[in-house]
């Protein structure tokens, strides 16, 4: 998952560490989500991230069918709660669906300026 994480860092400018550990740890949820639950095999997935200095969106479309849906795991449970903290660390946060597939995606309101747009 070291690609999906660290790419998009050194495009959040201006010094500050606000929020980066937040997008840092939804940009791997959503992106393992999709490796695990979305993506069939022989496919791959899209991770997107564009901000306008007001906020910073988040994308991980993939092309796998379901809806993923935030539920909080069991006491015993190892996970399942991937979403559920990504909803509560996201300003918004919402899935797209597309044919085929879904996009998941977050936005974070961002206390930096400038303009930043990435995909890879």
């Amino acid at each position: 998952m070291l690609p999906a994480r660290s790419p998009w860092r050194p495009c959040w400018s201006g010094g500050a560490t606000t929020g980066h550990e937040d997008i840092r740890l939804c940009v791997s949820e959503l992106a393992t989500n999709a490796v695990l639950h979305g993506v069939p095999p022989g496919r791959e997935f899209l991770l997107a991230l564009t901000g306008d200095g007001a906020s910073i969106r988040v994308e991980v479309r993939d092309s796998g069918g379901g809806v993923p849906m935030v539920r909080t795991g069991g006491l015993e449970e190892c996970g399942g709660r991937g979403l559920l903290l990504v909803q509560a660390l996201a300003d918004d946060f919402g899935v797209t669906s597309n044919n085929p597939g879904k996009t998941v995606w977050t936005v974070f309101k961002s206390v930096l300026g400038g303009a930043l747009a990435v995909e890879f």
